[in-house]
């Protein structure tokens, strides 16, 4: 705290965020409430412990620390060392690999961030790679491009030719896969995906990649946490690199991990290819603050009660998807073996974008995502649903079938919505949903809904927040509960 002796230009260092700016504190207020008040149903999202935040939150935020540990380019980073080797020996406990076998960088700022480091230490500019398409379940970042546009960096500075699921079983066509690799000659395939309702036979994809003398690297930001708690196909018995984010079922901080083999011929070169790519090429100092919470957040995931916990969400996602099926919608592949569900709303005469717009009216967070044979991702035909977050509130099946019953409501109601605006353009569609007008139901029932959908959510905990001395923020309005 200030002090007499503190002067005036200084003393700005030493008051809350409150009083040094509310405005600030405001928009942390109503964004604690909306998690308070909603359901949080996307699949790359969860709810970090306590101890996660307080991690993430701490004064470890002051210090620089390019390099590695003993190797780094700034003084004072004694305790900034023993806590990134404290984070490596967590990463790798947690997926219960041997640190004989496999090595891991922390540094990495994000899933993205991982990637394209990963793809740097693996690969030479223009060098070939193969991920699964985007508008099939994988990620921008697995070399995604369009007719008219190279998407992301894996797309620009590499040649790439995505592989795609089956048209008819919507699983991954490894056949297909292998003929294609066969021709590419990729130097680099890439499996993992980020709306992909299975599992991955790692297996099959390794004979793939021995044969065409390609590396294979997994990234598994949406399922890290499930294949942690061995609910979910290992992919280190298979792959050369694995990649993931912290955030999503491994339930930690926003960032990226990049883990790499060393027990081959080529073990050493590949860590110091895959450190190199991390720090100089791609990024400068790692966040110290946030390799804290990383740390902290994987000594949880290799506790007993992390597995109960994943088996849980597993469990949470396949009543999801079963209600909904038995509610007559259809979901692509039927099913999930995972956290996730893909919801295909073509049949329905709906797009994605409609639906995400009317759940966010109500409370119900989730995002529009493309299906297969989708043409557009900003008009997509499906949704992305998944019940890691609703898990970490404490939710089990019977809740579920809940919250499936108002995915249900809401559906119902776009399809009026949509009736109600009598055309397909999606400022009509809100207006219809946000203005009550004599002789339409729609923004009436968008209220009832709503209700409904917030009283149920405000009977769970979140954590890391004290509920029951939480109160409506300026900015919110008063709800008729």
């Amino acid at each position: 705290m200030a002090t007499a002796n503190t002067p005036d230009f200084n003393k700005v260092l030493y008051a809350p965020l409150a009083e040094i700016d509310p405005e600030v504190q405001n928009i942390i207020d109503k964004e604690t409430w909306r998690q308070f008040s909603g359901l949080e149903l996307i699949a790359s999202e969860n709810l970090t412990s306590r101890a996660t935040m307080e991690a993430n939150g701490s004064i470890l935020t002051n210090k620089y620390s390019e390099g590695l540990p003993a190797a780094r380019y700034y003084g004072g980073n004694e305790y900034i060392d023993e806590l990134e080797v404290l984070c490596r020996k967590r990463a790798l406990e947690a997926f219960n690999l041997d640190p004989a076998t496999w090595g891991v960088n922390v540094q990495p700022y994000s899933g993205s961030t991982a990637n394209f480091a990963a793809l740097t230490a693996l690969c030479q500019p223009q060098d070939r790679l193969m991920g699964l398409g985007l508008p099939d379940g994988g990620h921008l970042t697995h070399g995604y491009y369009t007719a008219k546009k190279k998407m992301t960096a894996s797309s620009i500075y590499f040649q790439s030719l995505p592989y795609a699921i089956h048209p008819d079983t919507h699983l991954i066509d490894y056949t297909a896969l292998a003929q294609q690799a066969k021709i590419f000659k990729p130097r680099l395939v890439i499996c993992g995906a980020s709306a992909y309702p299975r599992d991955w036979d790692y297996g099959a994809l390794k004979k793939i990649t021995e044969k065409e003398g390609a590396w294979l690297m997994a990234d598994i930001a949406h399922t890290s946490g499930l294949v942690a708690a061995q609910e979910l196909n290992d992919p280190f018995q298979y792959c050369d690199v694995v990649t993931t984010t912290t955030h999503k079922t491994l339930r930690g901080p926003r960032a990226g991990l990049i883990f790499f083999r060393r027990d081959t011929a080529s073990g050493n070169e590949l860590e110091k290819r895959v450190n190199d790519a991390v720090f100089p090429a791609c990024q400068g100092g790692p966040h110290n603050n946030t390799i804290a919470a990383v740390a902290t957040a994987l000594l949880q995931v290799a506790q007993p009660s992390f597995r109960v916990y994943a088996k849980q969400v597993i469990a949470n996602a396949r009543t999801l998807a079963s209600d909904l099926m038995e509610h007559g919608y259809k979901l692509q592949t039927g099913g999930t073996d995972n956290h996730l569900v893909l919801w295909d709303l073509r049949p329905l005469g709906l797009t994605g974008s409609k639906v995400e717009k009317v759940c966010d009216l109500l409370g119900i967070t989730i995002n529009k995502n493309a299906v297969s044979g989708d043409a557009s991702a900003q008009t997509p035909g499906g949704i992305r649903l998944g019940t890691s977050a609703l898990t970490s509130r404490n939710m089990l099946e019977s809740d579920i079938k809940i919250v499936a019953d108002f995915l249900h409501r809401a559906v119902q109601l776009a399809l009026l919505l949509q009736k109600e605006a009598g055309s397909k353009m999606l400022k009509d569609f809100v207006r219809v949903a946000t203005t009550e007008v004599e002789g339409k139901e729609g923004a009436k029932k968008v209220k009832e809904l709503k209700r409904d959908v917030m009283e149920f959510a405000r009977r769970w905990p979140l954590p890391g927040v004290d509920v029951s001395s939480l109160q409506r923020p300026a900015g919110i309005e008063e709800e008729d509960l």
